[in-house]
């Protein structure tokens, strides 16, 4: 029981004090299951973040789902999820009664404007640690420059460039796979 509690705390926390996204709680989420809460390896991480980005949903109820799981089965999925979902919850039910009334303020405009800001900062962080994660070889690389490219520069969705890195990483896997047999 005290795992759940844990969990869902833990969560709440993320959820509660984190805008933009999900992407901007992922260094959140890593400060707190990798260092403070140890339930997730460093290496590991981003394995984790690479699948609950590569699944439908928002990668922070994926992720918070996928370590609860790891953590204490399906009922930490359940209490990881519930606590990062429950602060957007109440936040978005409070906004929805009361935004209207308030959205022209000069001072509600400022708060959203630094809180842009910060949002880009996290993300931006996010990325790089990503990056330095994700991008371990000349495939990897390759994979990496192509997609930003192609993703920037063109219309086709993104979901192509994360199938097509997929294949590339398994072909790239047993190319080395197979030269180590026949060494």
């Amino acid at each position: 029981m005290k795992t759940y509690l844990e969990l869902f705390l833990a969560f709440l926390k993320i959820g509660a004090f984190t805008f933009g996204g999900g992407y901007a709680m992922i260094p959140l989420i890593e400060k707190e299951v990798v260092i403070h809460k140890k339930w997730v390896h460093k290496d590991e991480i981003m394995n984790l973040f690479s699948i609950a980005q590569s699944i439908p949903g928002a990668i922070a109820i994926n992720t918070s789902t996928l370590i609860g799981y790891k953590v204490a089965g399906r009922r930490g999925a359940i209490a990881a999820t519930s606590g990062v979902i429950l602060p957007s919850f109440i936040i978005i039910i409070s906004i929805a009664t009361f935004f209207g009334m308030i959205a022209d303020a000069p001072a509600v405009k400022a708060v959203f404007i630094g809180i842009n800001g910060a949002v880009v900062a996290l993300i931006l962080v996010a990325a790089k640690k990503m990056i330095k994660g994700a991008v371990v070889d000349g495939v990897t690389l390759m994979i990496f420059i192509v997609t930003v490219l192609c993703v920037t520069f063109t219309n086709l969705s993104p979901i192509w460039f994360i199938i097509l890195g997929g294949i590339l990483g398994f072909i790239s896997y047993r190319q080395i796979r197979e030269r180590k047999k026949s060494l």
